[in-house]
Order: structure tokens, then C-alpha cells, then sequence
């Protein structure tokens, strides 16, 4: 069986989410931190030897106040991120073991990832090297242009063989180091385009919408309704050792 990284990243500034106490990957979700989500999921697979959380600099000290406890028990390792995403997955990519075959990178902010999904884009990427979700695009697209002070349409776009990049997206490992050392890194919006930059091809897995990343406040009772049509998964080590009016104050 190979063994899987994981990258969990949380470093982002969450500029949209629209709170100041308290960023995305930590606000409450069903009563736990969103982050948590897919952390206890990950973490409950057989196949997941290592799960690294990239955070903020500036959140260290309260991530260590708050979940201390969790990662006393639940084995997770901490890396420093630092201003762009790339630069988070570079330093999480710096503590996964040698012994791990595989690394899968997730957005903290996406907490309604399946096990299933999961388990549909590991087998991919041990078959291609490389892989992550997407959802095909339904909507219809339009390109704006700048026109008297307002964006007008410029064109529509076809839809057609277009995807919503999602994560996990997984790599082998020396393929997403390689990746990683390209003097251009910290340009890329995602893994997979560094990948791409290699010449190397990268297989979408189709998922649903319903992996989705939370941006905003209202995102949360969105994924909560979708957590809450889902049966139960027993976590992993502690979930929330403190009362959620403290953890989350």
C-alpha cells in the first residue's frame, strides 16, 4: 500500500471571510474548527502516514493555546507558512518524510471533502503520478471588460471541457519537489499548474460541487447543512477540548 502526506495549509489571510477575530480555517463549524474537518478525516485513513498543518506565523501562538491538545494526541506536525500559497506548500513540502510515497495538498477552507473523493484521487495519482478533483463547469462564463466605470460583457466563454480545480490534489512525491524548485513557484495559483509547467500530466477526478471552499461567512451554514446530511465519521484523538464560546472567542 503506498503510504500519503498530507499538506494541510491554513497560512492564507483569509481576506474575504470578513471577520477580524478569527480566520477561516478556525472559525466554528458544527462545533469544531473547520480545519479540524479534514484533519480528523485524513488522519483516520490507513494509507495517510503524515499530515503536516501549515499556519500563519502570526497564528502560531494562539494555534498552540487552542489546539494544543489536538496535536498531542492526534500526531500532526506544524510548519510555518509564509506569503504566497506556493510558499506554504514549499514549507509544509520540507517536513514530509522520506518514507512517504505520496503527497496530497488540501485547502483547509474545504471541510466537506468525502472520504470517497479522497480515496478516488489517491488511486488516480497512483496510477498517473498525478491528479486532483474538479468539477466540471455547468455555468454559463463571460469575460468583462472595463467600460464607463462598470465591467461589461466582452464575450462568453465556452464551458465546454473546463474544470473547477478543487483539492486534494496529490503528486508523487519527487515529482511535487521538482515541481516546487522552479525558480517560478511562487507565481502558481495551484500544485498542478507547477506541475504542468514540468510537461507532466495531471488527471482530474470529477467531484461535486459540494467540495466546497468556504471564502465567506455564509459559506459556513452551507457546509454545515452538507456536513449534517452526512452520516457521523469517528474522529481521531480529540475533536474539541475546549467549550466552543472559549475556543473560538
Amino acid at each position: 500500500m503506498s503510504r500519503f502526506g498530507v499538506i494541510l495549509v491554513a497560512a492564507g489571510g483569509s481576506r474575504r471571510f470578513g471577520d477580524k477575530h478569527y480566520k477561516k480555517p478556525f472559525a466554528n463549524l458544527a462545533g469544531r474548527a473547520v480545519w479540524l474537518h479534514s484533519a480528523e478525516l485524513f488522519l483516520n485513513r490507513e494509507d495517510v502516514e503524515q499530515l503536516v498543518v501549515v499556519i500563519a506565523e502570526e497564528d502560531r501562538e494562539d494555534f498552540d493555546r487552542r489546539f494544543g491538545a489536538n496535536r498531542a494526541i492526534m500526531g500532526f506536525d506544524v510548519a510555518t507558512g509564509g506569503a504566497q500559497r506556493a510558499d506554504s506548500v514549499a514549507a509544509g513540502l520540507a517536513k514530509i518524510k522520506d518514507t512517504v510515497d505520496f503527497v496530497a495538498v488540501h485547502d483547509a477552507a474545504r471541510p466537506c471533502v468525502t472520504d470517497k473523493a479522497v480515496t478516488s484521487v489517491f488511486e488516480a495519482a497512483e496510477r498517473a503520478g498525478a491528479a486532483i478533483l474538479a468539477a466540471p463547469v455547468s455555468s454559463t462564463l463571460k469575460r468583462a471588460a472595463p467600460q464607463d466605470g462598470h465591467n461589461v460583457i466582452a464575450e462568453t466563454v465556452s464551458r465546454e471541457n473546463l474544470w473547477a480545480a478543487q483539492t486534494p490534489q496529490v503528486f508523487a512525491r519527487a515529482l511535487l519537489t521538482r515541481a516546487y524548485e522552479q525558480p517560478n513557484a511562487a507565481t502558481a495559483t495551484d500544485d498542478a499548474q507547477l506541475v504542468e509547467r514540468l510537461g507532466e500530466p495531471v488527471c482530474l477526478v470529477e467531484d461535486t460541487l459540494l467540495n466546497l471552499k468556504i471564502t465567506t461567512k455564509p459559506d459556513l451554514k452551507l457546509a454545515e447543512q452538507i456536513l449534517k446530511n452526512r452520516p457521523a465519521a469517528k474522529p481521531k484523538g480529540v475533536s474539541h477540548p475546549f467549550a466552543a464560546d472559549d475556543l473560538f472567542r
